[in-house]
């Protein structure tokens, strides 16, 4: 379909990263269409546009960050208050998707909540969504609207290309993690290593850890979508160690940073670690890390495309995909 049909391309941003909406609008030379947004004493949250976006191109930037539960009534209300004020199309960029985690049934009486979010989200009326990064990837297939997942890598190796650390093994924390540092082991064109853990065979739950790969002597590199509770980061950063990695980096697309992460980070071997910005990071947290992290921003990626969403462009040529 003609992009002219959707009309302007118009941002509107929620509560969730306000910082990156605005870098975001920065990049597009746009300004963000302001809203009211109200918690009433009983939590009942309140949208109300403050000028009409009828027929144009909205693009609804809102992370799903802390409150999680919150953030995603906030984006299916103001993504129904854009609705019903006659929009042409609308894409939600969500740059991190919560309950990414229960992207399957793993067990007995079970949810599978990534595919009930990704339900909820195209009956409140979104056209489309663009994220980044998602936990699982079978969840882009969650969506029967068009999903564009963006990945950090690009951003990441870019960094390491500019501030190149000699002698470097990609490693991936556990198994699930081994596609994605593959990938960004091949874009660095470095050797990979893979960190099992399984538990022990009389059936207690004793972690034994194996490694797939050469770490000894060498530099090494943690490389994963996200860090919750910072458990899997910093042991696996412990074990190399224990192989005889020198220096150990990380670098991940989502700063989650439940308790007690900032404190586990500070206190592991991990000599700096790499985040962007999809995720707001308080600065109680940032300071509790003792100096270690440094901060990417996706909002250029972000706006360039949503610049081509807007005007029907490839966003896989962007990428040489």
């Amino acid at each position: 379909m003609d992009c002219k049909m959707y009309g302007e391309l118009t941002l509107i941003s929620g509560t969730a990263n306000r910082p990156l909406a605005e870098e975001i609008a920065w990049y597009l030379g746009k300004r963000l269409v302001e809203a009211e947004i109200i918690v009433f004493p009983n939590e009942n949250i309140f949208v109300r546009l403050k000028e009409s976006v009828r027929g144009k191109d909205v693009f609804l930037i809102e992370p799903i960050s802390r409150p999680v539960n919150d953030h995603i009534m906030e984006l299916l209300i103001m993504i129904d208050a854009i609705r019903r004020d006659s929009a042409g199309r609308i894409t939600a960029v969500i740059p991190y998707y919560a309950y990414g985690r229960t992207d399957k049934k793993d067990q007995p009486r079970v949810p599978i909540t990534a595919r009930l979010l990704a339900d909820m989200i195209t009956v409140a009326g979104a056209d489309r969504v663009l994220t980044m990064d998602l936990h699982a990837g079978q969840i882009q297939g969650f969506f029967t609207i068009p999903t564009d997942e963006l990945h950090a890598r690009y951003i990441l190796a870019e960094y390491y290309r500019k501030h190149p650390i000699p002698d470097l093994v990609v490693a991936a924390p556990d198994i699930g993690a081994s596609k994605r540092a593959r990938n960004f082991a091949v874009t660095l064109g470095t050797p990979l290593a893979i960190i099992e853990k399984r538990r022990a065979l009389d059936g207690s739950n004793t972690k034994i850890f194996n490694l797939i790969g050469e770490v000894n002597g060498k530099n090494v590199l943690i490389v994963d979508d996200e860090v919750d509770t910072a458990g899997t980061l910093t042991n696996a950063a412990k074990y190399l160690q224990e192989k005889g990695a020198k220096n150990i980096y990380a670098c991940v697309t989502h700063a989650v940073l439940s308790e007690p992460a900032p404190d586990r980070i500070r206190e592991s071997p991990i000599k700096e670690i790499l985040f962007t910005n999809t995720l707001p990071i308080p600065e109680d947290k940032m300071r509790r890390m003792g100096g270690k992290v440094k901060i990417l921003s996706v909002a250029d990626q972000f706006g360039e495309v949503i610049r081509r969403i807007h005007e029907g462009i490839s966003v896989g040529a962007l990428f040489n995909e």
